[in-house]
């Protein structure tokens, strides 16, 4: 079973529009409702893969009921934690070119005991989870530190951490030797504080990450494919993507695959490699089935193309 924690999780309603034209009257020709924040995405990959999984996250307001709601229906079991403010509700207009324009909301500010509840729900239901999966931002009141509780309460139960954050929530937490942990280009970039124009720029950067504490480091490079750094060494996964129809979630749909084949080794860098190009060929956040898979177009090799430029450079 895999455990993920969402503290911050939100409801997502995505418009699809001809146009987005400022100070308009705009009629969406579709519109769909999707539970949303990165560990839940995580929790709704695994599901979708057939594999069992519990979602911990803080639940306040309409929003949040519909939003536990919705993750039942994909199969998830859920752990909510009552708190007394609002979960958020994000807004996604979509145009037929792709482009996205995205509103997010704050959020709800936890108090210090709904802070605590939420560690406390973490250790009580992680009995018997093969990973924890902590991801995303974290709301108003809880500390950048919160995350490095978290990984230090879940190493003393016995139990294995991928944290999924970024900037002062992922530095602080590198100190307690979280497991894995899963930054896309522009978070390894943040983390060291230098720009990134090579794969092997972000290489060194993903090493820097492993002295500084992380155990691993599971890189999405985007279109330039993921990296897996780690104490046997660097692995450099690629796939062939037909069209890209949509990025959102899909770096969590690659940390799903990752834990869901062990979380270790060239196997499970591919997995995840597989799970990230199916998502980017679904529509909005759908994450992938089985059937959805290619794995026979999955390459992995350690001879890393250290001096390729990234598709998109880093500054």
């Amino acid at each position: 079973m895999i455990l993920t924690v969402t503290p911050n999780p939100s409801l997502d309603r995505t418009y699809e529009v001809p146009a987005l034209e400022r100070g308009a009257v705009l009629r969406a020709g579709a519109d769909r409702v999707d539970p949303g924040g990165k560990g839940v995405n995580v929790s709704r990959a695994v599901a979708a893969a057939g594999h069992e999984t519990l979602a911990v996250l803080p639940v306040g307001g309409p929003a949040g009921q519909a939003l536990a709601n919705l993750l039942v229906t994909e199969g998830i079991e859920v752990a909510p934690v009552p708190v007394a403010g609002a979960t958020r509700s994000n807004i996604a207009v979509a145009e037929p070119d792709g482009t996205l324009t995205k509103i997010n909301a704050a959020g709800p500010e936890l108090s210090a005991t709904e802070s605590e509840a939420l560690l406390e729900t973490v250790r009580e239901r992680s009995a018997g989870a093969a990973w924890i999966a902590c991801c995303g931002s974290l709301p108003r009141g809880l500390a950048p530190e919160w995350y490095a509780d978290l990984v230090a309460r879940a190493h003393r139960a016995g139990a294995r951490i991928a944290l999924d954050t970024s900037g002062p929530s992922l530095t602080a937490a590198l100190r307690e030797r979280p497991d894995v942990v899963k930054p896309n280009a522009e978070e390894l970039a943040q983390a060291v504080g230098r720009p990134l124009a090579t794969i092997g720029d972000a290489v060194k950067a993903a090493e820097e990450l492993r002295a500084m504490g992380a155990q691993a480091v599971l890189a999405s490079l985007g279109a330039d494919g993921q990296l897996l750094v780690d104490a046997t060494g660097t692995y450099y996964g690629t796939a062939e993507v037909d069209a890209v129809r949509s990025n959102v979630g899909a770096g969590d749909a690659s940390l799903a695959g990752f834990l869901a084949a062990g979380g270790t080794g060239t196997r499970a860098l591919a997995e995840a490699v597989a799970h990230g190009a199916a998502a980017v060929q679904l529509p909005g956040s759908v994450m992938p089935t089985p059937d959805d898979l290619r794995p026979s177009e999955v390459t992995v090799t350690d001879a890393v193309p250290m001096d390729r430029p990234l598709t998109e450079a880093v500054s």
